[in-house]
């Protein structure tokens, strides 16, 4: 039978994987939904409701989503990407530019595309231990907009004061709509605060990056004071399917029940125990803002290099880059089916060379400044070595993985400084969509 895609994941789960990457259930081992029965795929027969138009079970199933009692929820079944998308398009027909950090996922370029939408890109700081990109720099001059994005936290786990942000927003009459994908669960003991808790008028939420939801699973938290409220709720049926997953939705409500009964005692015992093996091996841990994340690092080597001494082990980290690699760990819980004993096995089983400092690990450039997103179409371009393309019109986003995010934008007039930064990208080796054998798209004028 010619099933490649079923027989690549049997022969993955054949290996007893360990998971330290989204999503949360962690290959079934974290949460309830193994007792789930893949009968419950049906779609809005009788008695079973509407998500577009909720007044029966969908509805009652999201009121039980009470994070905050300021807030309403809402399902998404076809991932955070379709909150972020239905805010911008609700908010597109104001004057007013939006503002965001320059660490906004690739599907908000998507909604401005969409929206035709320009946005001032705010300045960033970038942090002494991942290398990313964590908080905006506010420009105390900068004017009323018709909406304000960023990311908290950021892929890395790394938070930034959001609150403040949040306050000198709503000073201006600014909404603001908070990329929390990542934080899912914040709010529960010894973890971060949620945006939620500091007035943010719209909140998406990835439940399935940290809690127990099948993936495609989401939930934007939206303000009961929030501006373009109804047109937020109107969009969303368009940026959905119209044949919503109950499966999906069936998991959501399984992945908050298991938020709201947690206790995380527990987990941080798991989690000293883990951090403990992986010193004992002689990896370096630095740990993050958000505890359920973990960078590691090793002297000499890359975060690649750490990557394939783990996959020897069947252990799969979340992502590797130049200097770490990122774990996502398990919301461990009394019960739970994760393999923790084999796990210990594994890590001391790791074959690692001398640490050295005879190889040097260069730190990828990233921007900074200020910039400016105007959405354009272009039609007709041609690819240039990037070296020669000073004062040309980008004609695509060069996006460096990780953590997959537009650096540089399409429509953007290229500088030096845009120039020296891809050089430097190219010698270390680092994957880029949009370069092509040191060649990009530009505008054929």
């Amino acid at each position: 039978m010619n099933l490649p895609l079923n027989h690549q994941l049997k022969s993955f789960l054949k290996q007893q994987p360990i998971s330290f990457h989204v999503p949360g259930h962690k290959n079934m081992t974290i949460g309830t939904l193994h007792e789930m029965d893949l009968a419950m795929d049906i779609t809005e027969i009788t008695d079973f409701d509407d998500l577009h138009h909720p007044e029966g079970i969908l509805k009652e199933s999201m009121h039980t989503l009470d994070k905050h009692p300021d807030y309403d929820a809402f399902y998404l079944v076809n991932g955070t990407t379709s909150g972020l998308l239905s805010v911008i398009q609700a908010t597109a027909k104001q004057e007013a530019p939006i503002v965001m950090s320059r660490n906004v996922h690739k599907s908000v370029f998507h909604g401005l595309d969409l929206a035709q939408k320009d946005a001032e890109i705010l300045p960033m700081t970038i942090s002494d231990t991942t290398h990313q990109y964590i908080a905006p720099r506010i420009d105390q001059k900068q004017s009323t907009n018709s909406l304000a994005i960023v990311t908290y936290p950021n892929y890395y786990g790394e938070l930034f004061d959001i609150a403040s942000f949040i306050k000198e927003q709503h000073a201006k009459g600014t909404p603001v709509l908070v990329d929390e994908a990542h934080g899912a669960h914040f709010g529960l003991n010894g973890f971060p605060n949620s945006a939620l808790s500091f007035g943010a008028d719209y909140i998406v939420q990835s439940y399935h990056k940290s809690l127990p939801a099948l993936t495609m699973s989401s939930v934007i938290f939206i303000h009961k004071n929030a501006p373009y409220r109804e047109q937020v709720m109107e969009y969303l049926t368009y940026f959905q399917s119209s044949s919503p997953s109950y499966l999906l939705m069936a998991g959501l409500e399984r992945a908050h029940q298991f938020y709201k009964t947690y206790e995380s005692t527990y987990f941080f015992t798991q989690r000293q125990r883990l951090l403990d093996a992986l010193s004992a091996k002689g990896l370096e841990v630095h740990e993050m803002d958000d505890p359920l994340k973990i960078t590691l690092t090793y002297a000499g080597y890359t975060g690649y290099d750490i990557q394939q001494w783990l996959e020897a082990q069947h252990l799969y980290v979340e992502l590797a880059d130049e200097t770490q690699v990122l774990l996502v760990l398990p919301m461990w819980h009394k019960r739970d089916r994760f393999p923790f004993e084999s796990l210990l096995e594994r890590i001391k089983a790791l074959k690692l060379p001398k640490t050295t400092n005879e190889v040097s690990v260069t730190i990828p450039k990233m921007p900074e400044h200020v910039g400016y997103y105007q959405p354009v179409t272009i039609t007709q371009m041609r690819r240039i070595d990037f070296s020669e393309a000073a004062g040309e019109l980008l004609a695509q986003h060069i996006v460096p993985y990780p953590p997959g995010i537009p650096v540089f934008y399409k429509g953007e007039r290229i500088h030096q400084e845009m120039i020296d930064i891809m050089e430097d990208w190219v010698a270390q080796g680092i994957r880029v969509e949009g370069i092509k054998h040191r060649t990009i798209n530009i505008k054929d004028e």
